[in-house]
């Protein structure tokens, strides 16, 4: 009854952050972040553990799957778009997962951090099940990976836009590969709110960053 119940306030909690987003549309009130904030405190003021609240909030685990695979519309609704611009997004996505796990291992050597930690910041800028095998392939905690996951997601959805503003970035390829490759899920989820384009150069290069990662984080720790 308990796993129903935090379910239950977890979607009621963020439909109640989505109208707060949609109302004041602050970066800081990104729902996945107001959200996140929300059940942290509700379990801590309830007493109730992580354990107690996955017996419902699997279920959102399990739609996951479905929301991927929902991104499949705007690809084909501009697949053209995509190969007209493919090598440009081959190009931004594989030196933006160059640049994503430099600066996880490069933060990580400067403060000195135990080394099962730095293998576990490395792939914090692809998808969460991505992110979970490539930390347990090379020795880090897949767990811990799944958390420095969510604060990359959060904090590209949060302060993208932004810094596409500052910098000019208007268009869609730079917007959509920007987000894809530096906050996977998440940042994709932000450029379906700025356009369907967006979402699909995002999504796709979602995708590709989870290769390119694949393949070259256990060869950035041998460099």
């Amino acid at each position: 009854m308990i796993g129903v119940s935090l379910l239950i306030w977890t979607i009621v909690v963020y439909i109640a952050m989505r109208k707060l987003y949609a109302r004041f549309y602050f970066p800081l009130l990104v729902p996945v972040a107001t959200s996140t904030v929300v059940i942290i405190m509700t379990l801590s003021l309830f007493h109730l553990s992580y354990d107690q609240y996955m017996i419902g909030g699997k279920w959102l685990v399990h739609l996951l799957g479905p929301a991927v695979v929902a991104l499949a519309l705007p690809l084909y609704q501009h697949r053209h778009t995509l190969k007209q611009f493919l090598w440009p997004l081959l190009c931004s996505t594989f030196f933006g997962t160059i640049i994503g796990m430099g600066s996880g291992l490069l933060f990580a050597r400067l403060f000195h951090l135990p080394e099962k930690i730095v293998r576990s910041i490395i792939p914090k800028s692809v998808t969460s099940p991505v992110a979970m095998d490539i930390a347990k392939l090379i020795d880090g905690i897949p767990t811990l990976a799944a958390v420095y996951v969510m604060i990359a997601g959060i904090f590209g959805a949060m302060f993208g836009p932004i810094l596409f503003q500052r910098l000019h970035i208007t268009t869609s390829l730079g917007i959509g590969s920007g987000l894809g490759a530096a906050s996977h899920g998440i940042g994709t989820a932000k450029a379906l709110e700025i356009g369907r384009k967006e979402a699909a150069i995002s999504s796709v290069a979602m995708t590709l960053s989870a290769i390119f990662a694949s393949l070259l984080c256990p060869l950035l720790l041998l460099l």
